[in-house]
């Protein structure tokens, strides 16, 4: 019994000696990196993601962020566009009703102005990817209603002539985005761009469907993840909106 006993205890202070152990080695971590941080901060301050002005974190500073218009209600339920009156829930734009589009909802983060502008262009041919995170949350409030009844995520794809060019497909990094965020999945093999087109800038709607109609194509091993699925595709969007 005293043996037992003795046993029982030694192996109880080895126990609560790992965990002490472990605890400083946590604690220990938690300094250096913090450090580190500080360090990595003094030699490389942070800067607002639009105008690169000295911020304290991550994203925009104040003068920025407030010229940011999110888009929130009212707006057509189908395509997202704000309204500039609230004509109550449900209601469709003119626009919706006149063109019906192929989809069933589209909703947009924010409006295409001088910050918006800047952090979409910098992120498309800048090769700011640290702004995908943040742009990827934007998109996932903004889309939460169509992301909470989503089974997966469908980035438009690039051509690969310019996938070569660019090194990176914005819409596949929004899509990494918001499914970190939200925890819905990316189909990434689902949609595959078959047909070089003409940049979308500056065109008007009509003429933006005809320059990628048969762009797009399901190729058959990406089939199973879409077939019988709610989808909802994410892009850097026409005019600048999002989702």
């Amino acid at each position: 019994m005293t043996r037992a006993w003795r046993g029982a205890s030694v192996a109880a202070m080895r126990v609560l000696a790992a965990t002490a152990s472990k605890a400083r080695l946590k604690r220990a971590a938690a300094a250096v990196g913090a450090a580190l941080r500080a360090g990595l901060d003094l030699a490389l301050p942070r800067l607002c993601a639009a105008c690169r002005e000295p911020v304290d974190g991550p994203g925009l500073c104040p003068a920025c962020w407030s010229k940011l218009s999110f888009i929130g209600r009212p707006y057509c339920e189908r395509l997202g566009v704000p309204f500039v009156y609230d004509p109550g829930p449900g209601i469709l734009s003119m626009e919706a009703i006149a063109d019906p589009p192929a989809y069933n909802r589209a909703r947009a983060a924010v409006r295409f102005d001088e910050i918006s502008r800047a952090l979409v262009h910098a992120l498309k041919y800048g090769d700011r990817l640290d702004l995908a995170p943040m742009l990827g949350r934007w998109i996932g409030h903004a889309g939460r209603e169509l992301l909470a009844g989503a089974d997966a995520l469908v980035p438009v794809p690039l051509h690969w002539r310019r996938l070569w060019a660019r090194r990176f497909n914005q819409s596949a990094m929004l899509a990494a985005a918001v499914a970190a965020e939200t925890g819905v999945p990316v189909a990434g093999g689902a949609l595959k761009r078959v047909k070089a087109t003409a940049q979308q800038v500056g065109l008007s709607r009509s003429e933006r469907a005809a320059n990628v109609q048969g762009a797009f194509r399901v190729p058959d091993a990406g089939k199973p993840a879409i077939i019988g699925r709610r989808l909802v595709l994410i892009e850097d969007g026409p005019k600048g909106r999002s989702l």
